[in-house]
């Protein structure tokens, strides 16, 4: 039976979240929060039993009473049926398994129960996907594996079927954040724990002049009107709920008791052959 390859190297991934956490940049954690928040204040409904799958739980112990946090590990330490809210936090991009992580969560809830994933989509970093792979060709001739392959948003929607959730939503938050230098924002990735944990990544540190060289990319490729650069960042949303039988449910065709003519008042007159 073949295994498998890996995406992520979770003991690597671990050490670079534990030297993030002391002393963190969690903005992008924080936004995702907050938007987890305004989406429950629109939803009619209490929750008594959440939980989180973060790497960085302080950042979601206030979302609500109650809520257990749990970190992001390839088997997750849930409960069937235990919960009626699961938020997946910013986490999703680093599974090995995305399907089987969202698998576990539909499981742990309860009947009818919410279901939201955040995670990072395909539009994520690309300006330091671009001046990195320019600056390594250029340098060392070849390119290796450095940022994470992030999902379109499409293909992240489709997972929530596959996961088996009903009523599946998927939409994204744009971010753009600006930094004095490509070297300044790779240090803010740092105290994100979000530097390269790959599998498939070169062992060695990445050389010095493949750094400079990707800031000077970046910077004539992409700077601001005051010398700032830009970080693309987004953030995709998944809403699913667990099956129920009192969810709403799709017709069958053919079985509408009123056409489309009538319900906008108008005469429905047949197409010529």
């Amino acid at each position: 039976m073949t295994q498998t390859p890996l995406l992520t190297d979770r003991q690597t991934l671990n050490r670079r979240r534990t030297r993030a956490a002391r002393d963190p940049a969690l903005f992008l954690h924080e936004t995702a929060r907050d938007e987890v928040q305004d989406r429950l204040a629109m939803v009619n409904r209490s929750f008594t039993a959440p939980a989180v799958v973060t790497p960085f739980p302080q950042v979601w112990e206030s979302l609500l009473p109650d809520v257990r946090t749990l970190s992001d590990d390839d088997t997750l330490d849930l409960t069937e049926g235990a919960h009626d809210l699961v938020v997946h936090a910013l986490a999703l991009h680093w599974a090995n398994d995305p399907v089987g992580q969202i698998i576990q969560c539909r499981r742990a809830l309860r009947p009818d129960g919410l279901f939201l994933c955040l995670t990072f989509g395909g539009d994520t970093l690309k300006e330091l996907r671009a001046a990195l792979g320019q600056a390594e060709i250029e340098i060392t001739g070849g390119l290796s594996p450095r940022i994470l392959p992030m999902g379109e948003i499409r293909d992240l929607g489709g997972l929530l079927q596959r996961a088996g959730l009903a009523l599946p939503v998927a939409d994204a938050i744009p971010l753009t954040v600006s930094y004095q230098s490509a070297l300044h924002l790779m240090r803010d990735l740092r105290a994100m724990g979000e530097t390269n944990a790959l599998h498939a990544r070169l062992r060695q540190p990445t050389r010095r002049a493949i750094l400079l060289r990707a800031s000077e990319i970046y910077a004539q490729t992409f700077a601001l009107e005051d010398g700032r650069v830009p970080a693309s960042f987004e953030i995709v949303t998944l809403t699913g709920w667990a099956p129920d039988a009192s969810q709403q449910k799709p017709l069958r065709p053919g079985s509408a008791a009123h056409s489309l003519a009538q319900a906008l008042g108008t005469q429905e007159k047949p197409l010529k052959d």
